[in-house]
């Protein structure tokens, strides 16, 4: 079984920055080879929307709206790790963050079956 496991999360300052990490394990895992990894975020009392996605080799990536120009993701494929660095955060960035895998560079949820648990980032005014 293919595990996603996030860390980075915390408390920073408005216009602070964090790096998110994504790690996937299990012997599953090399069945991903290929895969597509984002990351999603869901705010109290909303739902869960998306962030970045980035593809198996990297050469593409993919941001909504409201965190381009801010939010950078990467993947070291060798360390079987996905990032997000996150730049001039803002109150309303405030969320848990989930990494997921899944076969294509897509912004749906519905197109992932694989999630991690998530971390908690706030962003104080």
């Amino acid at each position: 079984q293919v595990q996603l496991v996030e860390s980075g999360g915390g408390l920073v300052q408005a216009g602070g920055s964090l790096r998110l990490s994504c790690a996937a394990s299990g012997r599953a895992f090399n069945s991903f080879n290929g895969y597509a990894m984002a990351w999603f975020r869901q705010a109290p009392g909303k739902e869960r929307e998306f962030v970045a996605v980035i593809t198996w080799s990297g050469t593409s990536t993919t941001y909504a709206d409201s965190v381009s120009g801010r939010f950078i993701i990467s993947r070291v494929n060798a360390a079987n790790t996905v990032y997000l660095q996150m730049n001039s955060l803002k109150p309303e960035d405030t969320a848990v963050y989930y990494c997921a895998a899944g076969p294509t560079q897509a912004t749906r949820e519905r197109s992932y079956a694989t999630w991690g648990r998530g971390t908690q980032v706030t962003v104080s005014s």
